[in-house]
């Protein structure tokens, strides 16, 4: 959910400056990246990747 909750926060971000296009990607990839660090987290991984 995660992903979900970046990718509607870059899309509102986006429609107030004018670039939606470029807010929902920056949101999804933002969404991704933690998503990915929680979940390594979780598992206890040192790497973090």
């Amino acid at each position: 959910m995660i992903i979900v909750g970046c990718l509607l926060v870059g899309v509102g971000v986006g429609m107030l400056l004018d670039h939606t296009g470029a807010g929902t990607l920056i949101g999804l990839g933002l969404g991704f990246v933690l998503e990915n660090a929680l979940q390594s987290r979780k598992r206890g991984d040192d790497t973090g990747g």
